[in-house]
């Protein structure tokens, strides 16, 4: 093993992945990350608190995890800390591992009608990720971002209780057991979860203002890592942009397709090309017009906004992810799409559910 520091955290290797290839996992006193479609490799360890990672035994041995201890214990973060012998045991962060490859279904799965990969049953994921993680109770003794079952279970109670399938009846058993064990009042009552799956970028009006001459259009892609999860369709050119023109006034009209439960109301968008801005907020339909406005403030003028060429424009929405590629969103969705076509051992409930219903 070697240990090197980086950004202040002592680490044994470098990010195995970009985001969104990446499988994460934050322990007590650790990050855990792998890269998401390749099982093979052994787990990036980035020590957060290494003192606090009384699990280490479990990965490294017990010598191990009392080298690596007394290494860190003081260590100079210019140093490059060499130990030989250490080494992630075979199989022990199997477990880890899945639970990782859990919560990067939770925040990363591609689910798009365009691209045809169905999406996956929010509450049959969350109660599964529930269960591996009470089941690895020993690698979260202190509260860690990954570490809350009550949050995953709290508000999938009727959801569960209320699906037909038996594998699922028999997931939701195991989970009251959860809530019973933990004192959570599990709220049982069937409210559904909303579908957007037939949403697209040409989905009906709502946001028209009147009629207005088009002096540009495009489209773009969201990068995944710039929005909550569960809102968005996933596949490339997802949000479709044209600037308009109303008589004097210059606006920007911003459709975008969604394929998940959750509401894109109030997320950021803005447009910037050369001189013009625009910054407004989407609805819950993910649509929005927004006004133009030059450099100085000013609202845009309509002979300027004809005079421009548009091809150089940026429209985002979300944090700005300038970093993330194409090329890898494309090797995420091949890796969902072998996941569903062909349900690999580690396969969760709801993946199984997804392909089952491609048929």
């Amino acid at each position: 093993m070697r240990l090197v520091n980086e950004s202040g955290l002592w680490t044994t290797g470098v990010d195995p992945a970009p985001i969104p290839a990446v499988a994460v996992l934050e322990v007590s006193g650790a990050v855990l990350s792998w890269p998401v479609d390749d099982p093979a490799w052994p787990p990036v360890v980035s020590f957060t608190d290494a003192d606090r990672a009384d699990w280490m035994w479990r990965v490294f041995g017990e010598a191990g995890h009392v080298a690596v201890v007394e290494a860190l214990r003081d260590a100079d973060p210019a140093d490059v800390i060499e130990l030989p012998p250490v080494a992630v045991l075979p199989g022990s962060t199997d477990c880890l591992r899945r639970l990782a490859l859990g919560h990067w279904l939770r925040r990363w799965w591609p689910a798009s009608a365009r691209d045809g990969i169905s999406a996956l049953d929010q509450a049959v994921l969350d109660a599964e990720v529930a269960v591996l993680t009470a089941a690895a109770q020993d690698y979260f003794t202190d509260d860690t971002l990954d570490a809350d079952v009550s949050g995953l279970l709290a508000r999938h109670g009727g959801a569960l209780l209320s699906h037909r399938d038996a594998r699922v009846g028999a997931l939701a058993a195991r989970c009251q057991d959860l809530a019973d064990e933990l004192g959570l009042e599990w709220d049982t009552r069937d409210v559904g979860t909303a579908r957007r799956e037939d949403y697209a970028l040409a989905a009906g009006g709502g946001d028209d203002s009147g009629p207005a001459d088009t002096v540009a259009d495009g489209e773009v892609t969201i990068p995944w890592a710039a929005v909550p999860p569960g809102i968005f369709d996933a596949a490339e050119g997802n949000l479709g942009w044209a600037v308009l023109c109303a008589g004097s006034i210059v606006s920007v009209r911003v459709r975008t397709a969604l394929c998940g439960p959750d509401s894109a109301v109030g997320l950021p968008v803005s447009l910037r090309c050369g001189m013009f801005h625009a910054t407004g907020v989407l609805d819950a339909e993910g649509r929005g017009i927004i006004p133009v406005f030059e450099a100085g403030g000013q609202p845009a003028d309509e002979a300027k906004a004809w005079d421009t060429d548009w091809s150089a424009t940026k429209v985002s929405v979300g944090a700005d992810r300038a970093d993330e590629s194409r090329e890898v969103r494309d090797r995420m969705r091949a890796f969902a799409r072998t996941r569903l076509g062909s349900p690999a051992d580690d396969a969760f409930l709801a993946e199984v559910l997804a392909a089952e219903s491609d048929y």
